[in-house]
């Protein structure tokens, strides 16, 4: 029997409205509705529809699907969502994107199944920065630089680079990924009712100094505004929250005293060119550097006008020096327990694919922005070993020749 609430599952993670998928079907809206409330069974043909679209397998909707059986209920806080974005989102989007979380949570708990997690750091620092901030009496300003300052050091972050900025984030206990976004959301992140933080990535036009600070955004994101409904945030409180967020971003990426020892040695500071060995040193833009360096009382007011005017003028606002040049940070932790556990023979990546999943190798591209080849190279691996056993044993299938 065709479940309806798998198509409705997959619909809204990607984002469809029952009418935009009715006319990808070349059926009416009140069809797809009765599919997914179980009036009506789709034909043959409109199943084969559904699985070309969502990159599934036909049985996909005759089973209980992944988010039965590997989700937990009302994990994921759709009101908690924090965007790295120009405009607030309309309630549509953000439950797509909480439905996307929802299935890499499942996708999570499906590999790490079999592991014995250590007590993520990153769970303990966010209860330090609650407790701080709870008995703190500092201006809020203040507060955000020490929890920056605090971050960085429980990371394991040194105060001279940020080459390992993406790998400590992942090791300390976030779960990052990739995928395609609108233009106007860069990221966002959430944490689930069960202490696992998210930090969902746009991966188009991307250069490496973006991504660092993105990373960084939704990091204060996480640290700094726990449990917060953002859905019910007006747009003066949606701008504040950003605004706390760039300025944890620029406080982190960019350390007082080293920092402020760098941009010492700059004899020009207005001049954006002057800051192009600290982008190369530090992975993060001239706009940036420019932005900590207002905030840290180098660049008055007016200089940091004519600094910002300089950009413009030389064309960095839309690409600066050194951005087709500096690699761009990749997810690693995932990709990494995959290869864990299927070394180990703990999970077997075909049959998750094929049988618990029930999916084709291209939904786990979208999903967890992972390389399409990643997951192949496991399925060629399996096929090369199962005929080099065939061929070890000729005798035993076809006698002496």
């Amino acid at each position: 029997m065709f479940i309806g609430e798998n198509l409705t599952n997959l619909r809204i993670m990607h984002g469809y409205s029952r009418k935009q998928l009715s006319e990808m079907l070349h059926v009416t809206e009140q069809a797809v509705w009765q599919y997914e409330n179980n009036y009506t069974s789709p034909k043959l043909q409109i199943v084969n529809d559904l699985k070309s679209i969502f990159n599934v397998k036909s049985k996909y909707f005759y089973k209980k699907d992944v988010l039965k059986l590997y989700s937990v209920p009302g994990n994921i806080p759709v009101m908690n969502i924090a965007y790295r974005s120009k405009v607030m989102n309309v309630i549509s989007k953000t439950q797509s994107e909480a439905k996307h979380i929802e299935y890499l949570d499942s996708f999570v708990n499906y590999v790490t199944a079999n592991l014995t997690l250590p007590t993520q750091k990153i769970i303990q620092l966010r209860e330090e920065v609650i407790n701080y901030l709870n008995n703190s009496h500092d201006e809020r300003k203040l507060q955000i630089n020490k929890i920056a300052k605090l971050t960085r050091l429980k990371l394991g972050l040194s105060n001279d680079t940020n080459d390992d900025l993406m790998f400590l984030i992942e090791k300390n206990g976030v779960f990052i990924f990739e995928k395609p976004m609108d233009e106007e959301i860069d990221a966002y992140s959430l944490w689930t009712n069960k202490d696992r933080p998210f930090i969902i990535l746009g991966n188009l036009k991307r250069s490496a100094v973006r991504r660092n600070f993105d990373i960084a955004h939704e990091l204060g994101h996480l640290l700094l505004h726990y449990k917060v409904e953002f859905t019910n945030l007006n747009r003066k409180e949606h701008k504040a929250m950003e605004e706390e967020a760039n300025l944890f971003a620029g406080a982190f990426l960019l350390p007082e005293e080293s920092f402020l020892e760098d941009i010492n040695t700059l004899a020009y500071v207005t001049n954006p060119d002057a800051y192009i060995d600290l982008k190369k040193k530090w992975k993060t833009s001239l706009q940036v550097l420019g932005y900590r360096a207002a905030n840290l009382g180098v660049l008055d007011s007016k200089k940091h006008r004519n600094f910002y005017a300089s950009l413009h003028r030389k064309g960095y606002l839309k690409r600066e020096p050194l951005d087709e040049i500096l690699p761009i940070q990749k997810p690693q932790k995932v990709k990494s327990i995959i290869d864990l556990v299927a070394k180990k023979g703990l999970t077997d990546i075909h049959k998750m694919i094929e049988k618990d999943w029930m999916v084709e190798i291209s939904f786990f591209h979208r999903l967890t922005g992972i390389h399409i080849s990643f997951f192949n190279d496991y399925i060629v691996r399996k096929q090369d070993f199962e005929l080099v056993n065939v061929n070890e044993f000729p005798s035993s299938i076809g006698g002496k020749n």
